[in-house]
Order: structure tokens, then sequence, then C-alpha cells
């Protein structure tokens, strides 16, 4: 209530004047003055946002759960109408606060249980809404609704310890298993490139033998190819004679044995004819 004479009106303030009682306007920040009987009435309305706390209620939600509920109201006078809340109502906060008992009761009701305990933010915008629709003809605005606690019933709690222990359970039942399969995955992996590499590795070495193989067979032909050609050279620059002195000294060998039987070949004249030939030459000799 403002006083007769000088009133300092303050930054978050506007004062209310009504003159013989009725409304004359309203007065911003500064230093007012109010004259005696003629300015009788006049209020100070305090602009800043207001907490409005909301006792703990119950409320029957769609499915007939009783849920106790509290929460607060924050709301603000409206710069531009600060003379509706002394003009369309005695006292908005206490209105507000029966306004909201009421509208919690209305907006659980068309909820189930499980949506009021988990979609707070929903309870809070509808609250919002229907406060401010009805609150706008006082000149205040809603600015927020915040649900301090929600707290269902006893055998609803112990239901919801019961489920949240057995999804516990559950996840921790699911979160070992998955620990199993993925050792298992893991070791199986291992196994599986340790099976490829020993693989690769015998393969490798059958690959190394068989060319160690290849390389010694091919030096083994070169060698014995190269021998060949050294005998065959030889052989060729060898004399007649000296070759058939090699083939009787094969001869003997062969006599020297058990056999009662010798086969000679048909080319064993010809061996013969160096030395007949040569006998025939000595013996030209000495008839001459």
């Amino acid at each position: 209530m403002a006083t007769w004479g000088f009133n300092v009106v303050k930054q978050y303030q506007r004062l209310v004047v009504f003159k013989f009682g009725s409304f004359a306007g309203v007065k911003h920040p500064g230093i007012r003055w109010l004259w005696p009987i003629y300015h009788n009435g006049s209020k100070t309305v305090d602009l800043r946002e207001v907490p409005v706390p909301i006792p703990r209620q119950t409320s029957i939600t769609r499915d007939n759960a009783p849920i106790d509920i509290d929460f607060f109201v924050y709301m603000r006078v409206m710069e531009d109408r600060p003379q509706d809340t002394i003009l369309n109502v005695s006292d908005f906060n206490a209105a507000a606060q029966a306004l909201a008992m009421t509208t919690l009761r209305a907006v659980v009701g068309e909820m189930d249980l499980d949506e009021v305990l988990s979609k707070r933010e929903r309870i809070n915008g509808a609250l919002q809404a229907k406060l401010d629709e009805v609150t706008a003809d006082w000149g205040v605005k809603v600015t927020r609704v915040e649900i301090r606690e929600v707290e269902p019933p006893r055998d609803v709690q112990d239901a919801m310890n019961r489920q949240l222990s057995a999804e516990r359970t559950r996840r921790a039942a699911v979160t070992e298993a998955e620990g199993i399969r993925d050792s298992e995955v893991h070791r199986a992996e291992g196994d599986r490139q340790a099976a490829v590499l020993r693989a690769q590795g015998s393969r490798e070495a059958a690959i190394l033998e068989a060319e160690g193989e290849r390389q010694g067979t091919i030096l083994r032909a070169e060698g014995f190819s190269i021998g060949m050609e050294r005998i065959n050279q030889a052989a060729m620059q060898a004399d007649p004679r000296t070759m058939s002195l090699q083939y009787f000294e094969t001869l003997k060998d062969i006599g020297s044995g058990p056999s009662t039987k010798f086969i000679f070949p048909m080319e064993f004249t010809s061996m013969l004819q160096p030395f007949l030939q040569g006998g025939r030459a000595g013996t030209d000799g000495e008839s001459a």
C-alpha cells in the first residue's frame, strides 16, 4: 500500500494510483507524490518473477493409481498490465496456488502412471499452458512450472524396485554373455590366423624344398651332360688301338668270372681290324 506524500517507485515496481476509489493510472519508477484523501487506495505492484510453491497433492492417474506430486509455479506481473492484479483478483498468489492444484489433478487424470513417472516435461508444459490461460486475465504471466518430486504408492515402488533389479540382472547376464561371445570370437580368430600362418609357412617351406630339389636335379643333369660331353670328346680323340685294348681288358674281366659261355658282339671283328692291320703291316715290312 502506498502512503500519502512522496513515494519512491523502484525500477522493478509500478504504482497503481486511485482517485477517490477509481483507477486513475499507473506511475513508473521515480519520486511520485500522492495527495492525502484524494489518492486513497493506491498500491505498489512488484514486477519480479515470483515462485509459488504448490504443496504435495494426491492425484489419480487414468489407470486409477494414486500418486503424490509437489511442484513450483513461477509467475510474474505483466509490465503493461499491473492494474489487473489489483482490479481482477484480490490475491493472485493464493488464486494461482488453488488453480494449480485443480489443474494438476486434471492433467494427471489424463495420463497413465508410467507416463506420469517418465514424462515430467510433458506435465510441466501442460500445467503451464492451462495456468497461463487463466492467469492472463489477472495480468500475470506463468513463465514455467517445475515438478519437484513424484512419489508413487508403496506397492508400486516395490514393484518398480523388483523390475529394476530384474532389469539389472538381465543386463548383467547379457553383458556376461556378450563378453563370453567376444572372447570366443577373438580366440577363434586367433586360432584361424595361427592356422593360416602355419599353412603359409608349410607352403613356403614346401616351395623352397621343391625349388631346392629342382635346382639340384638341374645341376646334376648339367653335370652329367658336361661329363658325357667330355667323355665323348675324349673318345673322339682316342686312338682306335687304345679303344680296342680297353675292349680287350673288359673281355678279360668278363672271362675271369664263373660264366662258361661268352657272347661276342658283331662289332668284335671290327675291333680287331686295327690289330690285324698292324700285324699285316709288320709282315709286309719283314718281307720287304
